[in-house]
């Protein structure tokens, strides 16, 4: 019979969920910024990226893998407010392809959901470099 039905939560509790998690010290270091468009994705975004984000390929311009699977992880372990910003919730598996460098002066990660059950969601989810191509996916 699956889950049981449960009405999506608010654009308003979303935004208040990704307003508590634009305060934490993690995301303010990174300077990357969280929201929920239309209520129906994750979006990551890292307008401006700085010399300690690059690193990736020993490459001076291109994304660090570290900061690509930091940024897949805040998006697929947010991905669960889209079901309920009431719960707690976490990542339990990432397997990650990086398909491209991403280079640029700036980066977004969107995740949605795929399929859930009681008390697992499955999630995807693509790195953008600021040119809007897909360099990576989770």
């Amino acid at each position: 019979s699956g889950p049981p039905s449960r009405t999506p939560p608010s654009q308003a509790d979303l935004d208040h969920y990704a307003e508590k998690f634009n305060q934490s010290l993690s995301l303010r270091h990174f300077g990357a910024h969280l929201s929920f468009p239309e209520g129906r994705k994750v979006r990551i975004t890292l307008p401006e990226l700085r010399p300690e984000h690059r690193g990736g390929l020993g490459s001076a311009s291109a994304v660090n893998g570290l900061i690509l699977s930091a940024m897949f992880d805040l998006a697929i372990g947010c991905s669960g407010a889209l079901v309920d910003p009431s719960r707690r919730c976490a990542t339990v598996q990432l397997s990650m392809s990086f398909e491209r460098p991403v280079t640029g002066e700036g980066m977004r990660v969107e995740a949605e959901i795929e399929n859930k059950t009681v008390s697992l969601i499955f999630a995807t989810a693509r790195v953008y470099d600021g040119e809007g191509r897909v360099c990576a996916r989770c």
